[in-house]
């Protein structure tokens, strides 16, 4: 890969498991009080956690705030972040 290219910036800032800005956000996938699934610039990110919040959401700037206790972070590949949504959606509309 060419690292000339201009790729859109991805961050994700912590502050004591509490509190998450994260920027690149192309979409919000799922939600609940236990974990988040986002598309992000730099792949499909899940966070799992106790209390989890949406605190700020702006799609157009591609940031996300998120407050609650932080477990875990992980980034997935395509197939598993296509799972967890449908897993997630399965059961709201069961």
């Amino acid at each position: 890969m060419n690292d000339h290219v201009k790729r859109p910036r991805h961050e994700v800032v912590m502050i004591n498991r509490r509190s998450l800005a994260i920027s690149g956000v192309k979409n919000v996938e799922s939600f609940d009080s236990e974990e988040f699934l986002l598309e992000t610039e730099g792949g499909f990110l899940t966070i799992r956690g106790q209390n989890l919040h949406m605190k700020n959401l702006s799609l157009e700037t591609g940031e996300v705030a998120i407050e609650g206790l932080v477990h875990e972070m992980a980034y997935l590949e395509q197939g598993q972040a296509t799972d967890r949504s449908r897993g997630f959606f399965g059961k709201l509309f069961k």
